[in-house]
């Protein structure tokens, strides 16, 4: 069984790219899918007002998803009629069997997504197929039933035009944005789910640096693994989180904000906290300058962020000076890099944060400096990606990523 393990380890990319391609074939199948199911449709959509419109917090007072608007977005479905009527209504609790599999086998899954208001008034919203792509990814993983990503986008946008008004401006604010689906059938058996409620909450939230950025330390962590090669790394789900936070506390107790979560014994450099995560190193040989992060294997999370870095980067980046990967690396690889300055910087991508710097990784019992702007709390190239996205988040530049709502 040791021999197994190990052999098992050393493979890890055939692995997990054989694991994904395997696991393709099944995904391919929707189980809830029939031509006679009712499929959502926004045109059904029923919006009940609030009569107790809440007071809206002064915008620097906004922590993050600790206030909401005054409407939620629900939808139930039935195995055998299918999406039921779409409502918006006042944002309030739900009422749920204490049987109900979400709380008990965690049928659940989330997104995360923001509405941006730009300079104009105008509310926009930035790459949302992406976010829906992945919904339903998610969804198929775990027997919950897909949606039509367009009509979902459409209720979306019903909700935020009736909330309007709790979208903040200003670079930096933003209204976040959780579609949420759970498994609602009563009963304690273990099975897929025959109903299920999707409903979607909303946030105004501040910049994730009021006071600009800071960097964040690491703690380089083998003992606990985030995902593994045909589990549900790639997916998100509520599940993928909750295993984190001990780790995460472990990390914090040692004096470092976040985890650099590893893989194998190799050290395979996966993802930092909950984001994605970049390195930029230096070749000695070259000169050239590399943006690197891991490859989509089935254990990383498929980063709307991350897919956007890499996609500008391509694009904007002078090819004579700079390569950007999707490659296997090691933090065995981070650390001989920085002990031979060729490693420029790093940092965390996400949603909330956008970029998140890198000050510093704690690896077999040594600290490695990851460099930053003198003077400053990130590396060139964190900045320089957070402003390339802000522009067209914010509108101040032409892009099909960036959609106009109302």
């Amino acid at each position: 069984m040791q021999t197994f393990v190990k052999r098992s380890i050393r493979n890890i990319p055939k692995m997990a790219t054989s694991a994904q391609q395997n696991f393709a074939k099944y995904l391919a199948t929707d189980h809830h899918t029939a031509s006679d199911l009712a499929p959502l449709n926004a045109s059904k959509l029923q919006v009940t007002r609030t009569t107790k419109p809440k007071s809206k917090l002064p915008k620097e007072k906004l922590v993050f998803g600790q206030s909401f608007t005054d409407h939620m977005l629900t939808v139930e479905f039935d195995q055998g009629s299918g999406w039921g009527t779409p409502e918006i209504k006042p944002y309030g609790p739900l009422s749920l069997d204490p049987s109900a599999c979400v709380f008990h086998y965690a049928f659940e899954l989330f997104e995360g997504m923001k509405a941006y208001k730009d300079s104009q008034g105008k509310i926009r919203l930035f790459r949302p197929d992406m976010n829906m792509a992945r919904f339903n990814k998610s969804a198929a993983r775990i027997c919950l039933p897909t949606v039509d990503g367009e009509e979902l986008i459409k209720l979306i946008s019903e909700l935020l035009k009736l909330d309007q008004s709790f979208v903040p401006e200003g670079e930096g604010y933003s209204l976040y944005i959780r579609p949420t689906l759970i498994g609602t059938s009563s009963g304690l058996g273990v099975g897929a789910p025959d109903k299920a409620l999707l409903y979607v909450i909303c946030s105004p939230v501040g910049p994730y640096y009021p006071t600009g950025y800071k960097a964040i330390s690491l703690e380089a962590t083998d003992y606990a693994t985030r995902a593994w090669p045909g589990g549900v790394g790639d997916k998100k789900l509520g599940a993928n989180y909750a295993p984190c936070i001990k780790p995460q506390l472990s990390a914090a107790k040692n004096g470092h904000q976040q985890n650099l979560w590893l893989f194998g014994e190799e050290k395979y450099i996966t993802e930092v906290g909950t984001m994605n995560v970049f390195f930029v190193f230096k070749n000695a040989d070259t000169g050239k300058k590399e943006l690197v992060t891991a490859p989509l294997d089935g254990t990383i999370l498929e980063g709307v962020t991350r897919d956007s870095i890499l996609k500008l980067a391509r694009a904007r980046l002078d090819p004579n000076e700079w390569e950007v990967n999707e490659r296997y690396y090691t933090a065995h690889e981070v650390a001989e890099k920085a002990e031979n300055s060729l490693l420029v910087e790093a940092f965390g991508s996400g949603t909330a944060a956008v970029v998140a710097p890198i000050k510093n990784i704690a690896f077999n019992g040594k600290d490695y400096d990851v460099p930053l702007v003198p003077g400053e709390q990130y590396g060139e190239m964190a900045k320089t990606v957070a402003d390339w996205i802000a522009e067209i988040q914010y509108g101040k530049v032409d892009s099909e990523w960036s959609r106009v709502i109302y």
